[in-house]
């Protein structure tokens, strides 16, 4: 199945590069183009596409503000938004998140890891540069940081020894598929303890996850 994709920037040199990176592989396929934050919730609103890629800075709404329309807290029916950008800076990334994206990638990161950050994306799992991840789960160290990041107190009903595993796991990076082969369970089991953690927790996402396993020492400095 083709992996429809909206491209937002308010350069057109730079989305016509990344049309090109993305037309070019075979299971994606670009389906429109903005150029600000308005026309890109727009689109993305008329075309449903399966990932939208957002730059950071865009006339009009820009990228943290089109993250947080399109896939925010209350959002019935969140879009999956990566974030493209040539900055790094902490509140980018942070913003990002908290506003409900399941990616940011830099715009240095290569074609390889856009394709991959689109495909993520697509299935549900999250990919984040990594020249920004030891920052990012630095940060979610932080009690304050993390329980702002992954939205919710941090008490939770408890998890079960698998949905344990399955957490921390999540918090190091895996997706799905390697979850899967590393505790020998088919994929269709990683996403139902995916489904029954985010319940547990009252989290959106498995950033969210990612977020409690680190403020409640699930997963250590080591991993």
């Amino acid at each position: 199945m083709t992996i429809t994709v909206l491209v937002a920037d308010d350069q057109a040199m730079v989305r016509g590069g990344l049309r090109l990176i993305l037309d070019d592989q075979p299971d994606i396929s670009v389906v429109a183009e903005a150029a600000d934050g308005v026309e890109a919730v727009e689109l993305a609103r008329r075309l449903r596409p399966d990932v939208c890629l957002v730059d950071v800075r865009m006339p009009r709404l820009d990228g943290i503000e089109v993250t947080r329309a399109l896939a925010g807290p209350g959002v019935a029916d969140p879009f999956r938004v990566v974030v493209v950008t040539t900055f790094d800076l902490d509140e980018y990334v942070y913003g990002a998140l908290i506003g409900g994206a399941v990616g940011f990638v830099l715009k240095d990161a290569g074609p390889v890891l856009l394709a991959e950050a689109v495909r993520a994306a697509s299935v549900g799992d999250a990919l984040v540069s990594p020249s920004v991840t030891l920052r990012l789960l630095r940060r979610l160290r932080d009690p304050l940081a993390g329980a702002a990041l992954s939205g919710r107190a941090p008490a939770g009903r408890a998890l079960s020894v698998r949905e344990t595993e399955v957490t921390r796991a999540i918090a190091r990076g895996r997706t799905n598929r390697e979850i899967a082969a590393e505790l020998f369970i088919s994929l269709s089991t990683v996403k139902s303890h995916l489904a029954h953690i985010q319940a547990k927790l009252g989290v959106r996402n498995r950033v969210g996850i990612a977020a409690w396993a680190w403020e409640n020492g699930v997963v250590g400095p080591g991993v």
